[in-house]
């Protein structure tokens, strides 16, 4: 396209000089006048526009002419305007909004979820992502590492205390209390069963011996045997109906006197701690857990260099299960989008600042040369064709004016 403008310019050239040869001579054709002008106005159109062109990248003919090569100049001016625009006409807060209700993400991704090609895909990924993992941590410093963690991190527990808090929160509210609702209907199931009750049978016969002999003993002890079940049923039934049994509270006030002493009392963190040293001591420890860890990282890799992973196909069955139940679920899209937009502006104001300074900072480290060249090549041939347009227009406005001026004259 520089070729082709610059032989325009080389054209209007030649037939400016030639027009005016042609005109200078007794009895010319009087329109080589006209041909002139154009040629003429069509040069300075063409000069012009180059001048214009290259000012945009460098200086015209290496000359320091003030207001030239405007993008090396400006270069920062432009990063900072060109991070405004951006972030001004595309990262606004209500933009931002309008178009994630109009993308409707849950939905899309509901969608997306659903096609079989897409959740085997997401299946390959997470299976790469997996295999690399391993592969990272199959390494002999990991396995010292994570055995160096534990051990340090048994080191800071406290066995006594910790067994202490989490029985305060499983009796928190009562909780323990229903735990003995579902154990006393267990154990009187048990009691009141055939197999049971055949062993209290025998057991009792056997400490009969004075009736062994006139064959009463088993008699004797399968009445025993009711009774004891009996009273155990009964008594199994009035502390599952009344909360304020006696033998409930016993078992509140000993739960509760056990749970404070596991927290405060000095034997039981003694005890606590010399566990602890055992097992910090133990080589057995580090060897079950490196041990532990090989075995893992051996399953998983086997399992995941399978055609047919279990893993692989159980991800896959989850994404198409939670893609399809999504699709279906109109309310959790509805609450989906509804985190996703009232989370936006909170994002967008964070990172929109970011964004600006951002690209702000990657222009200014741009080089000015390559920046020019890069502009240059990239829209270098659309700018040609202002040179092009504007040798014929000035060539058409000087062929207009001079046509005006000759009226003019008469």
């Amino acid at each position: 396209m520089k070729r082709i403008a610059l032989a325009l310019l080389g054209a209007a050239a030649l037939l400016y000089a030639l027009a005016t040869a042609l005109e200078a001579r007794p009895a010319a054709w009087a329109g080589w006048g006209y041909v002139a002008a154009f040629a003429e106005a069509a040069m300075v159109g063409a000069i012009a526009d180059w001048f214009a062109v290259v000012a945009l990248f460098r200086h015209p003919l290496g000359l320091p002419i003030p207001h030239t090569a405007i993008i090396p100049a400006n270069k920062d001016r432009i990063g900072a305007k060109l991070a405004g625009f951006i972030v001004d006409n595309f990262l606004s807060t209500p933009q931002v909004l309008a178009k994630l209700a109009q993308f409707d993400p849950a939905a899309r991704l509901a969608e997306w979820l659903s096609r079989p090609a897409s959740t085997e895909k997401l299946g390959g990924h997470l299976v790469a992502a997996a295999r690399y993992g391993l592969a990272a941590f199959d390494d002999a410093r990991v396995r010292d590492f994570l055995g160096r963690m534990a051990t340090a991190g048994l080191a800071q527990v406290d066995l006594a205390r910790l067994a202490g808090q989490a029985l305060d929160a499983l009796t928190a509210g009562g909780r323990h209390q229903a735990l003995l609702d579902d154990l006393l209907q267990q154990v009187s199931a048990v009691v009141e069963g055939e197999e049971v009750q055949e062993r209290i049978t025998e057991a009792i016969a056997r400490e009969i011996k004075a009736l062994r002999y006139v064959g009463l003993d088993q008699m004797a002890a399968k009445l025993a045997t009711r009774k004891i079940v009996a009273a155990a049923v009964h008594t199994l039934g009035e502390m599952a109906a009344e909360p304020a049994h006696p033998l409930r509270q016993r078992f509140d006030a000993y739960m509760t006197d056990f749970v404070e002493r596991l927290k405060t009392d000095p034997e039981f963190q003694r005890r606590g701690e010399a566990i602890r040293a055992e097992l910090q001591a133990h080589p057995a420890l580090g060897d079950y857990l490196h041990g532990l860890w090989s075995e893992l990282l051996g399953w998983l890799h086997d399992d995941l260099a399978k055609e047919d992973s279990s893993i692989r196909q159980r991800l896959v069955g989850l994404a198409g299960g939670l893609g399809a139940r999504l699709a279906a679920d109109e309310p959790m899209r509805r609450w989906i989008n509804e985190q996703i937009v009232d989370a936006a502006p909170r994002a967008i104001e964070r990172y929109r600042e970011d964004i600006r300074r951002y690209i702000v900072e990657r222009v200014a480290e741009w080089n000015a040369d390559e920046m020019t060249v890069e502009l240059e090549r990239n829209i270098g041939r659309d700018l040609q064709f202002i040179r092009v347009n504007g040798t014929l227009v000035g060539g058409l406005v000087g062929l207009l004016i001079h046509t005006a001026t000759q009226l003019w004259k008469g």
